[in-house]
């Protein structure tokens, strides 16, 4: 690898983070400088996309380098084992230790290494990991997370009503930077810090919450196609998909989401100084990830939760910053479509190993050091359906323009990105954009061909078809 010592890598991954919720991305309230230096100092890859916007598919895409429809996930599915070769066993296989502290990747079955040598776990709805059991015996009377009397998937929030120290992010730094600390010089350190938040329950400590409620807040995107749900949401739940949040409502769950980035930031700084540190001081170079599996509605189009096209739940952020040794461009700004499954063989290349042929993800290094520019045109997205309802999607974007195929009855929309970045007005009907449809259109035609499915028998796009979630299988 260029005669370069393979580098500590440490990969810091929250749940459910939207792409535009970093002050770096221009949020108009958020604070994130820690995050933001990442990109800053590094590479801020600004159109990054998770290829299928639900927590186990989009990690089990970061876990094999693969598209959904190569390692057989295409959509949200429980119980079902990775039966390929990972990165973490890629890495540990060529002489990094591999730990993880947080969330696991939630994959099955849960006790299922995946190449992880050391797991300190805190996956927060789990009521027997390393986080239920500390914060068990540190509250006994609070019966657990669940005495927080919040959903785990809904919009309500309130403040986090116990000492900062027990909050599940400040747990999962502080195990994180237990790891770096124990870290042996023989070997180098890949280190996943997967932190709950800013998935619900939407419970930040009170001084972040509290900052966010005091400020004007951005209204959610309502687009002009948008269909708000029956009774305007009355009676649905807390955990509803389909939801009308305004008010109290939507200022309290904006509160609480941007609250827990902002609490996740400021966690974030002795975390990277400490890595930073212990990386110097055992002469190897280090590299530094931020990402997300998918991001959050957050009442955008109607809409909470994830298992959408639209860049609320599928666009995320994707950044990275390595140490002088490297020879990363410093400040890079990317504005090509890059997705999760692009992290295995760029890690893969920064450690000196060989890169699979399975992979369908793209070695990033070059653009990283300014030798060329990200090769893929476009990126493909897909989910089946969720929910119970008609969530299934195809779609394709550049981060420029964004086309949207629903396949259970083959409704259409497409996004200029560019001058309409909520995605408020659907173009799909606009004479002046028939061309550009057209164009999108045919791309995803030939892309589809030869799935399992039918949904394109490579003239057109087939509507109505069985969306099978073929787990297991293999497609080119």
């Amino acid at each position: 690898m260029d005669d370069i010592t393979q580098p500590n890598i440490l990969l810091i991954m929250p749940d459910q983070m939207r792409g535009d919720c970093l002050s770096l991305a221009q949020h108009s309230v958020l604070l994130t400088p820690n995050i933001d230096e990442i990109g800053g100092q590094g590479a801020f890859f600004t159109h990054a996309y998770t290829t299928c916007a639900s927590c186990i598919p989009a990690r089990r895409s970061l876990l094999t380098g693969q598209y959904p429809a190569t390692n057989g996930m295409v959509g949200y599915q429980e119980g079902v084992p990775i039966d390929r070769p990972t990165l973490t066993e890629h890495l540990r296989n060529g002489g990094y230790a591999t730990a993880i502290a947080g969330r696991y990747m939630h994959q099955s079955p849960y006790d299922a290494a995946y190449g992880f040598e050391t797991r300190l776990l805190g996956s927060t709805y789990k009521l027997d990991d390393d986080y239920a059991q500390m914060l068990g015996a540190a509250v006994p009377e609070l019966g657990g997370i669940r005495g927080l009397r919040l959903s785990f998937n809904g919009w309500q929030a309130r403040p986090w009503s116990l000492p900062d120290h027990l909050h599940p992010t400040h747990w999962t730094a502080q195990q994180a930077r237990h790891i770096i600390a124990s870290q042996a010089d023989e070997r180098p350190l890949f280190l996943a810090t997967s932190l709950y938040a800013p998935h619900p329950p939407l419970c930040p400590p009170a001084f972040y919450m509290e900052r966010y409620l005091r400020q004007t807040l951005p209204p959610a995107a309502i687009g002009d196609w948008a269909i708000p749900p029956t009774a305007e949401g009355r009676g649905a739940g807390v955990d509803a998909h389909h939801v009308h949040l305004s008010g109290e409502a939507l200022q309290s769950a904006q509160a609480g989401y941007f609250g827990l980035i902002n609490h996740i930031d400021d966690q974030l700084y002795w975390l990277i100084q400490e890595f930073k540190t212990r990386s110097r001081a055992m002469d190897r170079p280090w590299v530094i990830i931020f990402t997300s599996d998918h991001g959050e509605m957050l009442g955008d189009h109607y809409y909470f939760r994830k298992c959408e096209p639209y860049e609320g739940a599928s666009h995320i952020p994707f950044l990275i910053q390595a140490s002088p040794e490297m020879g990363l461009v410093p400040g890079l700004i990317c504005d090509a479509p890059v997705c999760l499954e692009d992290l295995m063989p760029t890690l893969l290349a920064m450690s000196g190993q060989t890169i699979p042929e399975s992979v369908d993800g793209e070695n990033l290094l070059p653009v990283l050091r300014g030798e060329t520019d990200v090769s893929r045109p476009w990126l493909h997205g897909e989910h089946a359906p969720c929910y119970g309802e008609d969530q299934a999607y195809h779609f394709l974007t550049d981060g420029r323009r964004k086309y949207i195929w629903r396949p259970l009855d083959g409704s259409e929309q497409f996004f200029d990105l560019e001058t309409d970045p909520r995605e408020l007005r659907n173009l799909a009907a606009d004479r002046e954009y028939a061309g550009a449809l057209a164009t999108w259109q045919q791309r995803l035609v030939v892309h589809l061909h030869d799935r399992p499915e039918g949904f394109s028998d490579g003239d057109q796009l087939i509507p109505g078809r069985p969306y099978t979630a073929w787990i297991g299988a293999s497609h080119p």
